[in-house]
């Protein structure tokens, strides 16, 4: 019962949003409200004079002042435990964020209240609804100039295919923000601003009739749109939720931490607990059993002293304990949990055990690849994570000839945690391997890493290459042949034609349809 218990206490959720809408500041004020940051959590960019996020621990990332990798946070609230997946927000990074939903069982999705649903948006939302995670909804920067309520509300519906459920509807329009009405209680909840949002917002509950005096006009058009709201049934409905057809809905600013506990609270009250994951057959696997999770996450190099490799396993079922003795499916070898970690950015902690929903840092764990299960007891295996469709291809080669061993090592390294997908060609093997991306910045960080950890400065050479599709030896022949075409193979032993022309691809298909070209799924869902 200690694991059906422990669960249930557990929410593990990722926070998605196009960049710039106010993710990272949103997730300092969460670890600000669950008691992880004591002060300064009103400034996050990495920016002269500025310290960085919390969450973002990356050389790179303080330079830039962007969340480029993802980070795992955990950190109670009321009587549950928080664990968060932060993800990168910049447009050009995706791949990472992809594979960290596979990690979570919501997500909460950031919009700027000025801009509304953006193209990121649109591309985390099919993932998550690949995915089944039910989604929660914060409409961010409601202290500044911003667009109509009700406006934004029909946007996410036609744009997405979601329904907005309100729980909480400002009161004073975007740029003129006095508080939410919480629609469960009816309760005005007036916030007041702190010094650079620094500590947490004081809160007055005010009656509404002592609002309506008060408020005056705010107040007046917020209950009218409060009454429309009610007239079309835009309420929260826990089964639709839960099915993804429904996103319940909260207005703020993470900035000025107005609406802040409210989203949290809701994410303790309305996300599920962890649920049994189903294994590659289909099959639940109950969170009772014996110790089961995944890894869908490999990061070296957070601690440069000590040039660790940390594999990232979200646990499925039963009680973890450090110093267990678990089976590395893959290769059927033990696997000593000795070194344990749980992570908060780049501060890290022993943690001798973890319930289903927890995600522990696997320290040195050399043989551990992205989609890896790990297990004790009866056989299990999860799904494998997929790599998602690149759309950028460039070609790699050390500067320094007599700095190859450590080109070749990094390289190898980046391929093993999915930072860029490596794609070699047989008769030239590592001396120029082509990188592939989902998004330009993957390579920013694979040149930064390679010169920084692996002191070999790299440079990368453009290609024409646009497009990839799986393939195998009978096709391969005949694609090495064609103009604007190559073929290369992953670590993994996967061939990738790559084509210079998407018209030229979709030809092939249907002029020589016994030519294996088969599309990356995740990728094509992923827009």
């Amino acid at each position: 019962m200690d694991v059906i218990e422990e669960a249930a206490r557990r929410r593990t959720f990722a926070i998605i949003s196009h960049p710039d809408a106010g993710k990272t500041t949103l997730t300092e004020k969460f670890l600000l409200y669950g008691g992880a940051l004591t002060a300064g959590a009103g400034s996050v960019k990495a920016r002269e004079g500025r310290r960085s996020a919390t969450s973002d621990w990356m050389e790179l990332e303080q330079q830039r002042g962007i969340s480029i990798t993802s980070t795992v946070l955990q950190f109670p609230y009321r009587d549950c435990v928080v664990n968060l997946l932060d993800t990168p927000g910049h447009r050009d990074f995706s791949e990472d964020t992809y594979r960290v939903l596979a990690a979570a069982d919501a997500a909460v999705m950031v919009l700027d209240a000025a801009k509304g649903i953006e193209p990121q948006t649109l591309k985390l939302f099919e993932v998550c609804r690949a995915r089944g995670l039910p989604l929660l909804t914060f409409i961010n920067k409601w202290d500044r100039p911003g667009r109509d309520a009700l406006e934004l509300l029909d946007e996410i519906e036609a744009q997405i295919g979601v329904t907005p459920g309100p729980v909480t509807w400002p009161v004073g329009i975007a740029g003129d923000f006095r508080g939410v009405v919480d629609r469960r209680s009816g309760d005005f909840v007036r916030f007041t601003r702190v010094a650079r949002g620094a500590t947490e917002a004081p809160e007055e509950i005010v009656e509404p009739a002592r609002a309506a005096d008060e408020e005056g006009q705010a107040w007046g058009q917020a209950t009218e749109e409060l009454a429309l709201l009610e007239g079309v049934g835009a309420d929260y409905d826990e089964e639709l939720f839960l099915g993804g057809e429904l996103s319940p809905t909260f207005f703020g600013s993470a900035l000025t931490n107005f609406g802040v506990r409210l989203l949290l609270d809701a994410v303790i009250d309305l996300a599920p607990s962890p649920s049994a994951h189903e294994d590659e057959s289909g099959k639940p696997v109950p969170l009772d059993r014996s110790f089961s999770g995944f890894v869908f996450k490999v990061q070296a190099n957070m601690d440069r002293s000590h040039r660790d490799r940390i594999a990232y396993l979200r646990v499925c079922s039963g009680r973890f304990e450090r110093g267990m003795v678990v089976t590395h499916e893959p290769t059927d070898k033990p696997f000593a949990t000795k070194y344990a970690h749980s992570v908060f950015g780049q501060s890290r902690e022993t943690v001798e055990e973890a319930w289903p929903g927890d995600v522990v840092g696997l320290v040195n764990a050399t043989d551990v690849r992205v989609g890896d299960t790990l297990y004790e007891g009866e056989h299990v295996r999860y799904p494998t994570i997929p790599s998602f469709a690149p759309e950028h291809f460039a070609v790699a080669r050390v500067r320094d000839t007599g700095r190859f061993k450590q080109f070749r090592r990094g390289i190898a390294q980046l391929d093993e945690e999915g930072v860029v997908q490596v794609l070699r060609d047989p008769d030239l093997g590592d001396q120029a391997p082509m990188l592939a991306a989902v998004g330009p910045m993957q390579f920013d960080v694979a040149i930064h890493r390679l010169e920084h950890e692996f002191g070999a400065p790299t440079e990368l050479s453009t290609t024409g290459y646009t497009v990839a599709r799986r393939t195998d030896q009978a096709s391969a022949p005949t694609l090495r042949a064609m103009r604007g075409v190559d073929v290369l193979s992953r670590a993994d032993g996967t061939m990738l034609a790559i084509f210079e022309s998407r018209y030229w691809l979709d030809r092939l298909v249907d002029e020589q349809p016994d030519l294996t070209l088969e599309p990356l799924v995740a990728g094509e869902l992923a827009g």
